[in-house]
């Protein structure tokens, strides 16, 4: 799987958290509701971001494991994690025992490869299957066979499944450019190579786990996410997405170069962007 950086990781977050929807978390916290502690697995964590937007929802006392291919965002995970809550302390075994609002939450750090091992990606770090299965952004660089068999996995152990920030397709920049259209198609082409998981799904990826969920006899719940940057608030973030959206669409060779240009141009000062995200909550 290709990775992400740690700019890139830390420019998105805030527009992250004000996206989740609100109603599923909600839903998600009635479903845990009265657990005196829960377990939590975390796919695809890279800098902690989902732990720090999902936490505040949860019950007192959480023990995530926080699972990444790439051991320098596990670093960063634990540094910011650190920082973040109001005390934290080694456990004495890599993790970490943080406060936070009043919220006791242990975490581990797990180097794992999702696509060659699910099973050891799954695995709990108390024993046990997880009470809740989560990921941010993850699933829409995923390929429908592997949506299929990772249902089926967390399906088996009977965890409620929570993924937010899967990208919808859906994109709107202001003011328009007559490049948009076939920019976003040529994108969400890009987006559609195998990036480690099989031919990725992209748009189509909420759907598909949706399917496979409700096929393992799970309620599925579907909430949307969409950025909504505004400059200057969003100004870098807005400028990040769009130079990394030109870079994307000059790598399938769809436009042409002077397109491209012109497009990345207009984009890179936009003043407002609303960015298609879905979130999914599927509970047994």
């Amino acid at each position: 799987m290709s990775g992400f950086s740690p700019d890139w990781l830390d420019l998105r977050e805030g527009a992250d958290h004000r996206a989740r929807d609100a109603a599923l978390e909600a839903r998600l916290a009635d479903y845990l509701a009265g657990r005196e502690t829960i377990t939590v697995v975390d796919l695809g964590c890279g800098l902690g971001s989902n732990l720090r937007g999902l936490s505040r929802v949860l019950p007192g006392r959480q023990s995530w494991r926080l699972v990444d291919h790439d051991p320098t965002l596990l670093a960063g995970a634990r540094e910011r994690l650190a920082a973040w809550a109001d005390a934290a302390r080694d456990d004495g075994g890599g993790g970490l025992r943080l406060e936070k609002d009043g919220r006791q939450i242990t975490v581990s750090f797990a180097q794992a490869d999702l696509a060659g091992d699910l099973d050891g990606a799954l695995a709990c770090s108390a024993g046990g299957a997880p009470d809740l299965v989560t990921a941010a952004a993850l699933f829409d660089l995923c390929g429908a066979s592997f949506l299929t068999r990772f249902a089926q996995a967390v399906a088996a152990r009977r965890a409620a499944f929570h993924t937010v920030l899967t990208y919808d397709g859906r994109e709107t920049w202001e003011p328009a450019h007559p490049l948009d259209a076939a920019f976003r198609d040529a994108f969400v082409a890009h987006q559609g190579e195998d990036k480690g998981f099989g031919p990725s799904l992209g748009p189509a990826a909420t759907a598909h786990l949706a399917r496979a969920f409700a096929d393992a006899g799970y309620a599925a719940h579907q909430g949307e996410s969409p950025w909504r940057l505004e400059a200057p608030r969003d100004a870098a973030l807005i400028r990040a997405l769009a130079e990394g959206q030109a870079q994307a669409v000059a790598e399938t060779g769809r436009l042409a170069p002077d397109a491209v240009a012109s497009w990345r141009a207009a984009r890179i000062e936009a003043p407002r962007a609303t960015i298609g995200h879905a979130d999914l909550l599927c509970l047994p």
